[in-house]
Parts: C-alpha cells; sequence; structure tokens
C-alpha cells in the first residue's frame, strides 16, 4: 500500500508544478520509488531462496543422517543429529526422531521412548516436521502398546490421528500403523467394540496403500499390520475373531505373491506364521484335528525350520499338551535369542525361559528342567543388573541431553547474532537492523536462562538422588537386620541332636533361607534360595519362611507342606519368582527321615561323601496346582547330612571359575565331621579362601545336621 501511494502522489505532483520542475522532481521521486520496489521484490526474492536453501539443507541433513542408520552408525547418527540442529539446519522434532530412531535400533527401547515422547511434544512449523512428527507417534505409540502401556498408547495416536486429519499432511501408511495401535489398546482394555471400528479403518487404508503402490512394498505392509490384529485377537484368547483376521492375511499374502517383485523368502516366512496362529486359534476353539491340520501346514514351509520358526511353533505345541516335541524345539533358544541380539533381562526370562522350563517338566525330562532352571537362576542376575546399568546409563544419558540442550541454545543464539549482523549490512538499514537483533537477542537470552535453569534442577535432581541412595543404603541395613531375625540364630538344645546353620547375604538383603522347628521329636527343618537377589527376593523369602513354620506346626509330611507353600505363592505371582528348596522332617528317636525336594541342590551324605539321590520336583511358586513327591531313609542315626545353596558350589574366584560340585566332595570327604558348626564354618573359609578377594556373587547358605 505504501508504494502505490508514493506513485499515486508523483502523478499528483506532476500537475502542481512546472513542466521542468515536475519532470525533475517526479524523476527523482520515481527513481526512489523505483528502488524501494527493488529492494522489497529482492527481499521477497532473498526469503524464498532461503526458505527454499534451508528446504534443501534439511532434505540433505536427512539423507546423510539416513545413510549413517544404514551402516548401523548409531553414535553418528546421534552426533548429526545434534551438529545440525545445532546449526539450524533441522528442526528440533527432526532431531529427537533421529535420536529416537538411533536408540530404537540399538534396542534402548526407554531411551527410544524418551525421544519421541521429546519429538511429538515439539511445535510443528511445517510439512516436514508433520511427516516426522507422524513417523515418531507411530514409533511411540507401537513401543507404548508392546510394554502393556495401552491408556499411554491411546494418549499419542489418537492426537496423531487427529492431526493428520487437521493438517491434510499424512499417509494411507500412517493411518494404517497408528490405527491398527489404536485398535490393539483398545481390545486389551475391553472396548470391543471401538477396537473392531479402529481395525477395519485400519484396513482400508492398508488397501489404498497396495492398490496405490506400483512395488510390493503395499502388500508387505498389509500383511503385517494383519499378523499384529491377528495376534492381538489370539493374546485375548478370542480366538472365533483371530480367525477372520488370519483369513484376511492369508488373502493378502496370496495378492503379494503374485507380484513380479515378491520375495520367496517373505511370503514363505508369512505362510509358516500364519499356519501357526492359526493352529493356535483352532485349538483354543477346542478343534484338535484342524489345529494338527494347520501345524502340518506350518511345518511344510521353510520357516518351520529356523530357529525363529521352532520357537513361535511352541505356542501351539504348549497348547496341544505336546510337550515333549516343545521341548526339542527349545533346543533352538539360545541360538535363536542370540541371533536376535537379546541380552538377559527379566522380560525375555518370562517370555521364553520359563515356558521352555515347563515344556521339558511336563515332558518328563528332569534333566534337561534342571539344566532351564539353573539357566534361569543364572539369566536372573544378569537380567537384573542389566537393567540397573540401563537404568543408570540412561540417567547419565538424561543429564548428558539437558546439557547439550543448554550448549545448543548458546550456540543458537551466537549463529543467531551473526545471521542478523549479516542480514543487516545486506539491507542497510539500521533501523531494522537494531530491532531484528534485540528482538532476537532477547529471545535467545530466555532460551538460554531456560535452559541453564533446567540444567540446575538436573544438578538438584541429582542431589536429591545421592540423598535418597544414602537413605535407601540406611534402610537397606535395617532389612537385613529385621530378615536375619527371621531364621532362628540357635540351634535346638537337644540330647543326640547336632545342628547348626549358617546364612550370608550377598548384598544388603538377599534371598536364601534356612528354617528348623522341633516339636516333641520331630525336627522340621529346610534350606531354600528364591529367584534373583536383593529387595524382591528378601520379600518372598519372608512368605516362604512363614508359610513354612505354619505348615510345620500342622505336623504335616513334607511333600505337603511343598504343596502347600506352592498353591499360596503361586497366586498372583506376576513377576514369576520361585524358590528352590530341600524340606525335611527327622524323627530323632528312629532316626527316619522323610524330604522332599523342590528343584533343589542335592544334599550331601558323610561320611560317604556322596550326594543323596532325589525325584525330581518343580521349584515352589511358579505353577498352581503342582502335587510334590516325597521320599523317605528308614535310618540316618550316624550319618551327618549337608545342605546347602548355590551360592556355595558356584562361588567364584578372580578369574571367574566356579568352587564346583567335585571340590565340595572332595573337601568334605578329606574333612572329620567332627560336629555340625565345624563343618559349616570350616567349608566357609574354605569358599572365601577360593574366591581370594572376588566380590561374593550370589548368597550363601548352609546347614549341618547330625542325629547320634
Amino acid at each position: 500500500m505504501m508504494i502505490l501511494f508514493r506513485v499515486w502522489k508523483f502523478f499528483v505532483s506532476l500537475h502542481r508544478q512546472s513542466y521542468k520542475k515536475r519532470y525533475m522532481r517526479g524523476l527523482t521521486r520515481l527513481t526512489y520509488c523505483m528502488l524501494l520496489i527493488s529492494f522489497v521484490a529482492l527481499f521477497a526474492s532473498c526469503n524464498n531462496v532461503a526458505k527454499k536453501t534451508m528446504a534443501l539443507k534439511a532434505s540433505k541433513a536427512d539423507s546423510i543422517i539416513f545413510d549413517a542408520g544404514t551402516i548401523k552408525d548409531y553414535d553418528r547418527v546421534r552426533f548429526l543429529a545434534d551438529s545440525f540442529e545445532t546449526a539450524g539446519i533441522i528442526s528440533p522434532l527432526n532431531a529427537n526422531r533421529w535420536r529416537g530412531v538411533a536408540y530404537y535400533h540399538e534396542g534402548h527401547n526407554r531411551m527410544s521412548e524418551m525421544y519421541y515422547r521429546k519429538a511429538v511434544e515439539c511445535e510443528v512449523k511445517n510439512e516436514e516436521d508433520q511427516l516426522s512428527y507422524n513417523k515418531c507417534a507411530r514409533r511411540l505409540s507401537e513401543l507404548l502398546l508392546v510394554k502393556g502401556d495401552y491408556e499411554g498408547a491411546l494418549r499419542v495416536a489418537i492426537p496423531a490421528v487427529k492431526k493428520m486429519d487437521e493438517s491434510g499432511i499424512g499417509s494411507d501408511i500412517d493411518y494404517a500403523i497408528l490405527l491398527n495401535n489404536i485398535g490393539c489398546c483398545q481390545l486389551n482394555l475391553g472396548q470391543d467394540k471401538e477396537a473392531n471400528e479402529s481395525f477395519l479403518k485400519a484396513r482400508e487404508h492398508y488397501t489404498n496403500r497396495w492398490q496405490s503402490d506400483s512395488t510390493s512394498r503395499g502388500f508387505q505392509e498389509a500383511v503385517l499390520g494383519t499378523v499384529y490384529t491377528s495376534m492381538a485377537y489370539i493374546n485375548m484368547r478370542r480366538y472365533a475373531e483371530s480367525i477372520y483376521w488370519i483369513d484376511r492375511t492369508e488373502m493378502l499374502l496370496d495378492k503379494y505373491r503374485q507380484r513380479p517383485d515378491a520375495r520367496v523368502e517373505y511370503f514363505d516366512e508369512y505362510q509358516g506364521r500364519i499356519e501357526i496362529m492359526r493352529a493356535v486359534a483352532l485349538q483354543g476353539l477346542d478343534k484338535p484335528e484342524e489345529a494338527a491340520k494347520a501345524y502340518q501346514a506350518f511345518l511344510k514351509t521353510d520357516y518351520s525350520k529356523t530357529g525363529p520358526g521352532h520357537i513361535n511353533s511352541t505356542d501351539y505345541l504348549a497348547a496341544a499338551h505336546r510337550y515333549k516335541e516343545a521341548a526339542e524345539n527349545y533346543r533352538y533358544l539360545d541360538k535363536t535369542l542370540s541371533d536376535w541380539g537379546m541380552e538377559p533381562s527379566l522380560d525375555n526370562i518370562q517370555l521364553y525361559m520359563l515356558p521352555k522350563y515347563r515344556a521339558n517338566a511336563e515332558a518328563g525330562r528332569g534333566d534337561s528342567a534342571r539344566v532351564a532352571a539353573q539357566r534361569i537362576l543364572a539369566l536372573l542376575d544378569s537380567a537384573i543388573i542389566n537393567q540397573k546399568n540401563s537404568a543408570t546409563a540412561e540417567l547419565a544419558t538424561i543429564y548428558d541431553t539437558q546439557g547439550k540442550e543448554a550448549q545448543i541454545a548458546h550456540q543458537e543464539a551466537d549463529l543467531l547474532q551473526q545471521r542478523l549482523v549479516a542480514t543487516g549490512v545486506a539491507m542497510t538499514l539500521v533501523f531494522v537492523f537494531f530491532f531484528v537483533y534485540i528482538f532476537h537477542k532477547r529471545k535467545a537470552t530466555h532460551k538460554l536462562a531456560a535452559a541453564h535453569e533446567k540444567l540446575q534442577q538436573a544438578y538438584d535432581k541429582l542431589e536429591e538422588t545421592t540423598a535418597a541412595k544414602e537413605r535407601i543404603e540406611s534402610e537397606l541395613r535395617i532389612a537385613r537386620d529385621i530378615q536375619m531375625s527371621m531364621v532362628p540364630n540357635v540351634s535346638p538344645d537337644r540330647e543326640g541332636l547336632d545342628l547348626y546353620a549358617s546364612m550370608t547375604p550377598a548384598k544388603e538383603v538377599g534371598g536364601d533361607l534356612y528354617g528348623y522347628l522341633l516339636i516333641g521329636d520331630s525336627l522340621y527343618f529346610c534350606v531354600g534360595d528364591v529367584s534373583g537377589k536383593g529387595v524382591p527376593a528378601s520379600l518372598f523369602m519372608a512368605q516362604a519362611t512363614r508359610l513354612f513354620r505354619t505348615l510345620a506346626t500342622q505336623g504335616m509330611k513334607p511333600a505337603e507342606i511343598a504343596t502347600r507353600m506352592n498353591g499360596a505363592l503361586a497366586v498372583d505371582n506376576e513377576q514369576g519368582m520361585f524358590v528352590t528348596m530341600f524340606l525335611g522332617l527327622a524323627d530323632l528317636n528312629t532316626g527316619s527321615l522323610e524330604y522332599c525336594n523342590a528343584g533343589h541342590n542335592p544334599p550331601v551324605i558323610l561320611p560317604q561323601a556322596e550326594f543323596l539321590e532325589m525325584l525330581p520336583n518343580a521349584p515352589i511358586g511358579l505353577w498352581p496346582d503342582l502335587e510334590f513327591e516325597g521320599e523317605r531313609l528308614e535310618n540316618i542315626k550316624g550319618h551327618g547330612i549337608f545342605i546347602y545353596t548355590d551360592g556355595l558350589n558356584e562361588a567364584e574366584n578372580t578369574k571367574q571359575e566356579q568352587f564346583g560340585d567335585d571340590r565340595l566332595l572332595e573337601i568334605l570327604k578329606n574333612t572329620k565331621f567332627e560336629n555340625a558348626r565345624q563343618a559349616v564354618e570350616s567349608l566357609k573359609a574354605d569358599v572365601e579362601a577360593f574366591r581370594n578377594g572376588a566380590d561374593p556373587n550370589d548368597d550363601l547358605t548352609m546347614l549341618g545336621l547330625k542325629i547320634v
């Protein structure tokens, strides 16, 4: 408008002045107007060029980061994301997306979740941001869905679909995956009608995707989506509905098979997945013959001969009570988990190791079941340590991230200042230069102050964490005193009975236990080892100790005590904890011993120094309704019995060599059993000498018993 006003004013002046004056002044004014118009046009052109240049730079930056990801150099992915964000080439939303991608592909799901969440919380400023937002929302809702946070996944996925509707920016695959995630969450939350509507909408978008895609990629994505839907219904034991989606998956796979660029190994794998899902669903619908037929079709695929195929087939074999075949397939478990790059974790133990143990136990393979149980116990420590290390690393990364944000804000302030100076020189408008400079300087200062405040809060939080750690250590010391008070510390004073026990936790609190109770001429005693260590194990140990004493006072036999304890501890045992235990009942008059071994190390009989042969029983607490079997020795008078936990035979020295069963038997064979205390304390000293300064890797509990 100002430009038009100046032109209009110029023509008016031509009529008011003499020809010469009008000509000279008019020429001057016209020159100014033309200069002003040229300047405005030049500024607009530069602005458009700058925008296009930044867009090209952002596209190039994404390509560079993507290339680093294709060679799995995820440290470089994060470095490039930091650098490009600092230079202002990519937005904070896109930078956080790439950080989330890097951590996701490294298997650090919690860190990946944190950065995807930071990304979706960023402001969406342009089309590129909206596309990145869609991808982040897809992955974040998937991560939350997998870990069972259905409400959290819905809080991400539903607003994402709404944003795509409002902006008009979103592909069919974005819609399909988000709607599929929403449906799975709704199904798990009991919203059956809403879930079905979400799945049907997702199906429409999958259809649009593969109909519009000239390659087979759309069919692959549609097959994968319907597989997830089928598995969601199977996991909820909605077998009839799952059959519909399994049929839908097979239809899409048949269409994919007809594509000229279809990969044979892809549809062979998913044909195998379809058949094993169908077998599980039909078995759940009480159609064993049809289920067996589907399983035979699965066996005809090449996928069935792979490690993942063997492991997936166990879902059907366990449901069909074909435990022997399931146990055979679990022979491939360790290699498959290694190929998948899975480290020991509590989730992996629950999903894979416990079913392996159960399959072997149900198949009557006592030795294999015992090996699986020992493997579980060995992995639990590593899993808990990995979980703690992961949490520590994440906390350190969070602090480091906040430090980086402060650094980025500082560098952004410097870059803004430089750009503003350059812009001011180019435009030669001092007033505009100072206005823009002051405005952005204040903004950058506020941003830097906010980042500094965040960093200060992080340091404050670190101080609070240190104080909390000291408080927790104090409470753990108190917990240890309480735990030690729960086991008897005075041996029974009875003529003809020599009994002594010792318990040494590896941490402040532990999961080992022992107990004895003298009722008339009957001596009840036990030694146990709870899975894991620390506070959870100590709480489980407290329950087991209380149950043993309560049931023993009722005069039950060891096998009945084990059965009753198992029934009580298996209820609501969502963490899958268990306790191995040796329970005994000795008659001090006759010398008879009735006992029950629940997955525990075999005791040693002295002076022969031989392991006591026993029937295999499962550990206590894994599955309800188990009946434990007991055994009997007619007379143990004059014989010593030495019972212990695996903190003895699996004790490690600085070279990570184990104490071992052979060393244990050799020491007991060459050590005279003068009394129970002497035997226990002597072995404790031998273990300490063997460790040679290494920290204890497990709780150590020993009990010696002799009836004269």
